[in-house]
């Protein structure tokens, strides 16, 4: 087999302006929790021509972009905002919005979203517990009667959901899917596999193989970089093998979470790690999970891969 030189879609990435102070966690002097530590280098403006630097080399044909927490929780006006960019550079192709599902009148608001074109998907994370052990006791949004009801709007509206949980919160998720087959569910960051210990893997690879049971369920291998370490492909391949295994190559999409796991590599470190991971899969898989899934699942036009 051989290295892939087809056409890329980044799946999974932000347009920021942090200059123009529209998110609260990327304004000087503010620090929050963040998963990869410090984060102030990430607090720079990121826009499409940003992303064509970043990819040079790689036949980078198109992206989703996703939504970046802004102020007073103004789902519409970021995705008016990055519309506008769209149209300005040609990218990002199609994005992910933000919606409280979890509000009553959350309805207005899918209404407004799902008529945007751009618009693809929704994600609010529903949080939960800190570690696998305190999973059944502090399950999150995901067992919220009001959150429900909203998740259960998105279909009327043409929308799906990017979940974002850490691993041990996807078999609640999984029963999600069930009740909804009619709403693809996107995985994001391949459910946060942080922990690589034996212990840690374990428990994620049969979450993951849970979730995979239900079949509008997708998996995106992105921001998998661990905290402290260089993001490389000997760090990455066990995960990448894992989540192939159980989702299949035609249900997982690269990405690069860019400009956010620039705190772990460069985004050629990233996509030459998947390219080498890649190396032994046949064209048709190496195809899908570079570019054709992304397509399929987020709706792109299929032309957009020549």
């Amino acid at each position: 087999m051989t290295e892939y030189t087809g056409p890329v879609i980044d799946a999974h990435h932000h347009v920021w302006r942090p200059s123009e102070g529209r998110q609260p966690w990327l304004r000087p002097g503010v620090r929050i929790p963040f998963r990869y530590g410090d984060y102030e280098s990430i607090k720079r403006d990121w826009l499409p021509p940003d992303l064509r630097r970043d990819a040079a080399g790689l036949d980078l044909v198109g992206s989703v972009s996703m939504e970046t927490e802004w102020e007073d929780d103004d789902p519409v006006g970021e995705m008016e905002w990055t519309a506008a960019v769209s149209a300005e550079h040609g990218l990002p192709t199609a994005s992910v919005a933000h919606a409280l599902l979890d509000d009553p009148e959350v309805e207005s608001v899918l209404e407004q979203l799902g008529a945007m074109p751009l618009v693809r998907s929704v994600r609010h994370k529903p949080g939960g517990a800190t570690d696998p052990a305190s999973a059944s006791a502090d399950p999150g949004l995901l067992a919220d009667p009001q959150w429900q009801r909203g998740f259960s709007l998105l279909h009327r509206y043409g929308l799906d959901f990017d979940l974002q949980v850490p691993w041990w919160h996807l078999p609640e998720a999984a029963r999600l899917a069930a009740r909804h087959p009619e709403t693809t569910i996107i995985v994001n960051h391949a459910g946060l596999p942080a922990d690589r210990s034996t212990e840690g893997l374990a428990g994620w690879r049969e979450a993951i193989r849970v979730i995979a049971r239900q079949d509008n369920v997708v998996l995106k291998v992105s921001g998998i970089g661990v905290p402290g370490e260089r993001w490389t492909a000997e760090l990455n391949r066990g995960i990448v093998a894992d989540a192939a295994e159980a989702f299949g190559a035609d249900r997982i999409m690269f990405a690069s979470n860019f400009p956010v796991d620039s705190l772990v590599a460069t985004y050629q470190e990233i996509y030459r790690g998947f390219l080498a991971i890649t190396r032994d899969w046949s064209p048709s898989e190496q195809s899908a999970a570079f570019a054709a899934n992304a397509v399929r699942t987020y709706r792109l036009p299929p032309s957009i891969l020549g």
